[in-house]
Order: structure tokens, then sequence, then C-alpha cells
């Protein structure tokens, strides 16, 4: 990982104001999230096979027409469970409100019968990406839509589905090194010279309350971290922020389902002695590098999630872990295989579009790119009522058997 790179003229005022170096935790959050500077809180970063990076949604609707027909099972059990009561379907992080978009049409087209019961929510923090999804949802949009905060929600909790796509890897981690036998906290620190300002990576003392929090985490999720054997060196990421963000979540929802969909790996992946820089990458424009501090504010910065990490923080803040599938498992078992077979049936004349809906299908379970992504499905549900129905987890399932005209394409 590249130390000395030039600070951008925001980044060293920032610096500057907090003593000319913060934690990297502190870092990754002004690049990402800083209001006028960062590259999502300024509306930067493009989402897209065309922009920074691909999601599965910006690919086109065949991943929210499979999804959605587990949301209708999710919210159809909340709605016999309280019947009359107005639902919701939470999106957390919406990016360019792509996915949304998606499903509100998919909804009035399937099940328009939930066009009068149903509010769509989006949960934006950064005001710049947020007048990206207007423009992207429209200003009528058949199921009424309002942009709000997990602040505002937990006030008044609601009963419903959230969807927290691609967004807990982007939340700002610690990155720990082991030096001496002891982790370490990285930090980013300013070269302020006369002719140039520059950032690199320091190391600062890992103790106090912080320290505690971390310890107490890797105990409950059972992550030994450093692992025996890690050599003096040895870096990683500490999701600190997902606790908060559980608990907050789990304050926002009465009772509900959460569907994380994220890149994750299990702890003994993760902390392993072999992977000895982390998962910490930036992407800009569809490449990919481990050159984190460069061009702050105008890339993306994430960091793969450990699963036992994620469950542990949630199951800690009221949340009940269901399963976990990779995305690859869960769109098979959704019905992505009767639509590779589907495609095997349209005419000559439509050789081209099948071929180009069968590659955009083989991404979105190719273990190599989006078919790695982890679904993580959670139960919020209040002491008093019953049981939510977990049998409605479709995509927990095994997948259906694939027919034999299709099994050579899925």
């Amino acid at each position: 990982m590249v130390s000395d790179v030039c600070c951008p003229a925001w980044l060293l005022d920032r610096l500057r104001q907090n003593g000319g170096e913060v934690p990297f935790s502190q870092f990754m959050q002004w690049a990402l999230h800083d209001p006028d500077h960062g590259a999502y809180g300024s509306g930067h970063l493009a989402v897209g096979p065309q922009g920074d990076f691909a999601t599965s949604p910006s690919l086109g609707e065949d991943f929210a027409d499979l999804l959605v027909d587990q949301l209708l099972d999710w919210l159809g059990a909340l709605a016999r469970l309280f019947p009359g009561e107005r639902l919701s379907l939470v999106d957390v992080g919406p990016g360019e409100g792509t996915l949304t978009a998606q499903l509100i049409s998919l909804l009035r087209r399937k099940a328009p019968a939930w066009v009068d019961s149903l509010d769509c929510v989006l949960v934006e923090c950064n005001p710049g990406m947020e007048l990206r999804q207007k423009r992207r949802i429209g200003a009528c949009p058949p199921i009424p839509c309002r942009w709000t905060s997990l602040e505002d929600l937990k006030r008044n909790p609601l009963i419903g589905v959230v969807v927290a796509h691609e967004l807990l890897d982007a939340l700002a981690v610690e990155r720990l090194v082991l030096r001496t036998g002891r982790m370490q906290r990285q930090m980013v620190r300013l070269r302020d010279r006369s002719s140039s300002a520059q950032i690199h990576l320091a190391e600062a003392t890992f103790d106090g309350e912080l320290r505690t929090q971390f310890q107490s985490e890797c105990e409950r999720a059972g992550m030994v971290i450093p692992p025996n054997g890690a050599e003096d060196g040895w870096t990683t990421e500490w999701h600190a922020c997902v606790a908060p963000w559980m608990r907050d979540a789990a304050a926002a929802v009465k009772q509900g389902v959460l569907l994380v969909v994220d890149y994750a790996l299990e702890a003994d992946r993760y902390y392993s002695c072999q992977r000895s820089d982390g998962t910490l990458l930036a992407y800009q424009e569809q490449i990919a590098t481990n050159e984190v501090l460069r061009n702050a504010g105008t890339q993306d910065i994430t960091a793969h999630l450990c699963v036992e990490g994620v469950v542990a923080s949630a199951e800690m803040n009221g949340w009940r872990f269901e399963g976990q599938r990779r995305q690859g498992e869960a769109l098979l078992a959704l019905g992505l295989a009767d639509r590779f077979s589907a495609l095997q049936s349209l005419p000559a004349d439509q050789l081209g579009e099948a071929l180009r809906r069968r590659e955009t299908l083989l991404r979105l379970v190719d273990p190599s790119c989006l078919g790695d992504l982890r679904w993580m499905v959670f139960h919020r549900q209040n002491c008093h009522q019953e049981d939510f129905p977990e049998q409605c987890s479709r995509l927990l399932r095994d997948p259906p058997a694939v027919s034999a005209g299709s099994s050579d394409t899925a």
C-alpha cells in the first residue's frame, strides 16, 4: 500500500484542524462522506457498468425481479401478523436509487394491491446521493417514497423489511497493525512542508475504551486477532461501526426483517496469517487498487465484512440471525435457473438480447464477481408478538433442481 501521496487542499484543512494526524477510520469517513468533498457525500461517485463500480441492480432488472418475490413473502407474513398496519420497505444506503426504482415498478406490476398499503423509505446520509436518487425515482412514484435517517426512524419505529445492499462494507473501518507482538492503530499523518503537503500511513497506540470494545467483540464473535503465527506488520480491518449501526437499525424497526447483502468472509479466512494486508481496496472507473490514500474524495473505499462479526453485532443489538447464503446460491433458490432456461426459448432474432441477458445473469452468480456477495437474514420482533415464520425465507433453501435444458448454463 502506497504511503506518501499528495494531500488535496480540502483534506489538508481537516488534518490541520485535527493536529495533523487522525485514525484511518476518520480519514475514510471524510473521504467517503464529507458533504462537500467526499466521494459519496458530494455525489461524485457513479455506480453502474460505465461508472466507478457496478452493483447487481445496476446490471439490469433481473436482480430486483428475483429479490422482489422474496420481499413479498416477508411483507405478506408481516401483513398477517399485523392486519391493517401500514408496512415499509426500507433501502438503507440506496446508492443511485436504482434498486428502489426497480422494486417500485415490480411491486406495481406484480402486487398492485400493495401500492396503497406500503411505503418506500430511503435512508441516505449523503446529500449528493439523495439528489440523484430523487431524480432516478421521480417526483410522483406509484408507491409513496420518503427520505429519512435512522435517527428519525428511531423516534417512530416501523414494521417492514430493511435492505442494506452493499452498505456495511463502506462504513469506516479501523485499520490494525501487528507490531512487536501488539496490535497498533493505523493512522493517517500529514507531512506539511512549505512546498507541498503529503499524507502517509503511521501507527499509534491502540488502548483504552476502543481496545476494550475490540476485545469484547472478538470474544463474542469467536475471532482470534491476530491469528497465531502472524508476522510483524500483519494488517487487518475491524468494523467498529457495524455494532452501532445494528443498534440504530434495531431501534428503527418494531418488527420485521433485515437483509444484508455485502462482501464478507468467514473469520478463519478473514483473519488468517496469509491475508497479511486485510481486504481494503479503492475503486475508481472500474479499477481496483490498494492505494487508498490517493485521490481522497474521488474514489470508493471498501473493506469486506467478517460474517461472524456481523452476526455477533446483530444479535447483541436485538436481531435474530436466520441464516446466510452466497448470492449465487440465494438467486438460484429464488428461481434464477428458470431465467437461464427461458433465454433458450427466445426467437433467433433476439439472439443478441439473449446473449446480453445471459452474460448479466452469469455475472450475478459468478463466484469471482458478484456471486460471492453474502446474503444474511435477520429478524426483529417484539417479545409480545407471534414468532415470525422463518419458512418464508426462500433464499435460504436449497435451490430447486435445474432442468436438463439449463444445467449447462447455470
